[in-house]
């Protein structure tokens, strides 16, 4: 047995450096390995391994020497990699540069071991297709913690462990988790290589498919080494299956040498808040294991925001122009899957106006030095939902990932290409659906209008299916993607699913109303996580807010009382029905309509002839929106609009459970804050209004 696979496990002192009180290792560990890491860490660069205990390569099998040498990481990364390698003992290790070279091997190799599938040259150019074990397709809320060092610090919307309990855990998953397989090291920055605001990660993971979508996601590689300080967030995952040689355990050999293995059973999510550690176990899904996402850019990101005076937040990022030039940036808040990437990427269909993209899903801001709000995409590609994208529904996302994209649990056709639902016209070659059965064919049912539909059972392409396409690809581009010092904003708009009560769009009173507005939104959940049913989702951080949620609403109210002029916020529901279940607003291009109404009031934000002061915030009069060559019609104006008091009524007596039971149980954890006073004077005042 080797040195490495002997080390020993105490039980309250690190096995690495036998001084903290961790059992596992922790950046507060001595940067310097004891004895034995000292063995573990001789030569590591590039050569074969002789020594024992250490991976048997420093490269990993079929893909090229690596072009980043250990030695060229910062001494902290060193050490993390070291300490990863004891912990993990794979076989081969490999520093990832993020050249296409090493791309392309990672895909080769993922071919071999059935994963993914290249698709036609012709039909969908440097693409592939991959498949996912049927159990490992969402975020796994349930199996995600935030393990602050005191539980009131995570708070009600959070899963809460100990530190000390969830390390002790971890350890024993981790321990040999890598055998047989390489370590991928994976350095990157989440935000552009110039900017002040940016923040490095190194991630290793046993995943090369984890390796190649970070590649799309993030600024991977030696560009990120480039400007890497040992101030960085340490990124621990696995797919948590060693493959073992005469393995007794045949559950963990089957699935070991599947095409995706994974271990759902033993399934962490796990974030340190205090040390910005993120640990994730047992998941080869996008949010579970590209950590950079959800992880680090909103989870960890949002607690760093708390400290650092900025906000992190679940939203797109878009600039608008106006017929005559003039262009103003706005940010959006809506829950997964409900339509940010078609907002971000809209083919406007009004003449003249003009859309452009700098993200789809998160946005890094900050009060500028003229007291304005700035903000930057922290991401480097798209990971959007694939069902409902469609040449109607969102032509740019189309064009968008056209070619060099990495389409995940879709369905695959005859000739090379992919197809989803929604998806435009059904293709006349034979489908394979996600789970790889062979001739799909859609399953219908009867609709209302006497004609058939497809029904929302045996899809061909899994709900939450996904394409991971890189930003540069998108023909919209905004000039100002990158720009260091971010994109100044004038407006957030607060959205999600609803079928009644909420207007098509409301403007808020003040920014301390639109904080209330953005703590209280409800909309449908989706199919990103394991919910269902209409669910509270703040500012659509819920799943994402690395700290207490009323320590965030609190934040959010100190942002906005340190800017000069803070941005406006409305709130959009797209999805209103009428009495026959239809959607009463068209939506997609047709949106542009209700943003130049958004637009208009930042320019012209005394102008009342175009709204109506309602109890909930201000709406636009029927006419105020540019309904001109739409078939929508006056009477269908006013449904949209319309702000029922008694609806209203009954949602500020769910606003007020939520406020005093959900976010305030009644076995309250000690230390625990409140809601702050400010919003609760704000659900006060809107049941004055309302009874008015």
């Amino acid at each position: 047995a080797s040195l490495v696979h002997n080390l020993p496990l105490l039980e309250s002192r690190c096995c690495l450096c036998n001084s903290c009180q961790h059992t596992t290792f922790s950046p507060c560990c001595p940067p310097s390995p004891p004895a034995t890491m000292s063995l573990l860490a001789t030569k590591l660069d590039g050569v074969r391994r002789s020594t024992i205990g250490m991976p048997r390569r420093f490269f990993s099998v079929g893909l090229p020497a690596a072009a980043l040498p250990l030695s060229s990481l910062p001494k902290k990364v060193q050490d993390f990699v070291n300490r990863g390698v004891a912990l993990c003992k794979p076989d081969n290790v490999h520093v990832c540069d993020g050249s296409e070279a090493e791309y392309k091997a990672f895909m080769e190799g993922l071919i071999k071991q059935g994963t993914v599938q290249k698709l036609s040259e012709t039909k969908r150019p440097g693409s592939y297709i991959a498949y996912t074990d049927p159990k490992d397709v969402a975020r796994a809320e349930k199996d995600t913690f935030i393990c602050s060092e005191r539980e009131h610090d995570s708070g009600p919307t959070n899963n809460w462990r100990h530190p000390s309990e969830k390390r002790k855990k971890l350890e024993g998953l981790f321990d040999g988790c890598m055998r047989g397989r390489t370590m991928y090291v994976v350095p990157f920055s989440m935000g552009p290589l110039s900017s002040p605001f940016s923040k490095s990660g190194v991630q290793l993971t046993d995943s090369s498919y984890v390796a190649a979508s970070m590649r799309i996601m993030t600024r991977m590689g030696e560009q990120a080494v480039k400007k890497m300080t040992d101030d960085f967030v340490p990124c621990m995952h696995s797919v948590g299956r060693p493959i073992i040689e005469n393995d007794p355990d045949k559950v963990n050999e089957k699935s070991a040498r599947s095409f995706w293995p994974c271990n759902i059973a033993k399934r962490h999510v796990v974030h340190y808040p205090e040390t910005s550690e993120i640990w994730s176990f047992g998941s080869g899904y996008g949010g579970n294991s590209l950590l950079g996402k959800k992880c680090f850019a909103l989870r960890i990101a949002s607690v760093l925001a708390r400290k650092e005076g900025w906000l992190a937040e679940h939203m797109l990022i878009l600039g608008i122009t106006n017929p005559e030039g003039k262009k103003k940036y706005f940010a959006a808040a809506f829950p997964s899957a409900c339509g940010k990437t078609n907002l971000a990427m809209m083919d406007p269909l009004l003449p003249g106006w003009k859309i452009e993209t700098v993200g789809d899903d998160i946005a890094w801001i900050r009060v500028g030095k003229d007291g304005k709000f700035r903000a930057i995409n922290p991401e480097y590609g798209f990971f959007g939902v694939a069902p409902g994208t469609s040449s109607k529904t969102n032509p740019r996302a189309m064009q968008t990932c056209a070619k060099n994209s990495v389409f995940t649990n879709v369905g695959l056709t005859e000739d090379g290409d992919v197809y989803w639902e929604g998806m435009d016209s059904l293709p006349s070659a034979s489908i394979t659906d996600w789970e790889r059965r062979k001739h799909w064919k859609p399953t219908l049912v009867p609709d209302f209008q006497g004609g058939y539909k497809q029904a929302k059972t045996g899809l061909c392409a899994q709900a939450n299916s996904r394409f991971t396409t890189p930003i540069t690809q998108c023909p919209v581009l905004d000039p100002k993607w990158d720009d260091p010092e971010g994109v100044p904003i004038e407006g957030i708009i607060f959205g999600g699913r609803r079928d009644d009560t909420l207007p098509l769009v409301f403007e808020t009173f003040s920014w301390e109303h639109g904080t209330f507005v953005g703590s209280v939104m409800r909309s449908e959940a989706t199919s990103a996580a394991d919910q269902s049913g209409l669910t509270n989702d703040p500012m659509a951080m819920k799943a994402f807010c690395g700290y207490n949620i009323k320590d965030y609403f609190a934040h959010w109210l100190k942002v906005g009382a340190s800017a000069k002029a803070p941005p406006k916020i409305f709130h959009v529901n797209w999805f209103r029905k009428n009495n026959k279940g239809d959607f009463v607003w068209p939506g997609f291009g047709d949106n542009i309509r209700v943003l130049k109404w958004m637009f208009d009031r930042c320019e012209n934000p005394s102008n009342t002839a175009n709204i109506v002061k309602t109890p909930i915030g201000y709406t636009p009069t029927t006419s105020a929106l540019d309904i001109s060559n739409l078939n929508v019609s006056q009477e269908d104006m006013k449904t949209l609009l319309h702000v029922d008091k008694n609806q209203w009524l009954a949602e500020a007596a769910e606003m007020t459970h939520y406020y005093n039971h959900t976010l305030s149980p009644q076995k309250a954890v000690l230390g625990e804050p409140d809601v702050p006073l400010e919003l609760r004077r704000q659900l006060k005042e809107l049941k004055e209004r309302l009874s008015a």
